[in-house]
């Protein structure tokens, strides 16, 4: 059976960037610490946040909700900027959490109750909910954030506007109905379209010249 378009340029990026590897987070309220850990860092940094949170307090509601703010604002230092801010919201992820009550049951079947639920979340809008139920393997759906969104509208997926919501909207969709509707494939899909984005395909002073898709490009047809 033919590749579609979007799974060839897939296949480029991982020959490019090589595989990229499975989600280490996949419980659905450590996603939401893990949103919400650190800010403007890079995923090594935000790993070592989310670490120090799981040593020294614990990822289930109940031990984060009880866990003294001194503490939080120390582990939220380590995820960058706004530290007190952060810790603030991770005490709000738990109390959300627990006022839920079995948070994965809560979630189980997808669609629009779960994500109402997780946008109720600090940080978690439609982009974020949607990336907790893939990587939990609640729903299979393309989520994106920034970097891969900018890649797909660059390729001519959906329809970029001022208003983020829809870019992404239209984008996903439109890309989706190249993709297989399974865990996998949808995982693999964000991480190569995320990592091309951070690497080459950046929003000031993107590397067309390295990139193996140029040809294929809108943004990178109007070059000079």
């Amino acid at each position: 059976m033919a590749r579609s378009k979007l799974e060839r340029v897939l296949a480029e990026l991982e020959v490019l960037h090589g595989a990229v590897p499975k989600p280490k987070v996949r419980e659905p309220f450590a996603l939401a610490l893990w949103e919400n850990v650190a800010y403007l860092v890079d995923d090594e940094r935000r790993a070592k946040a989310f670490a120090a949170l799981e040593q020294r307090v614990g990822l289930d509601p109940r031990s984060v909700a009880a866990a003294r703010i001194d503490v939080l604002l120390e582990v939220a230092t380590l995820g960058g900027i706004h530290a007190a801010k952060r810790a603030e919201r991770l005490h709000e992820c738990a109390e959300l959490a627990l006022d839920v009550g079995d948070f994965a049951r809560a979630l189980r079947g997808g669609g629009a109750p779960a994500r109402r639920i997780l946008k109720r979340f600090p940080s978690i809008g439609e982009p974020g909910a949607e990336k907790i139920l893939l990587f939990s393997g609640i729903e299979p759906v393309l989520a994106l954030e920034s970097n891969g969104l900018r890649v797909l509208l660059r390729l001519g997926y959906g329809e970029e506007s001022k208003n983020y919501a829809r870019s992404y909207r239209t984008a996903r969709d439109a890309a989706s109905n190249e993709l297989a509707e399974t865990f996998a494939a949808l995982t693999r899909a964000h991480g190569l379209l995320r990592r091309h984005g951070q690497r080459l395909c950046k929003n000031a002073a993107p590397d067309c010249d390295a990139c193996p898709l140029v040809e294929r490009c809108e943004y990178g047809s109007k070059r000079d």
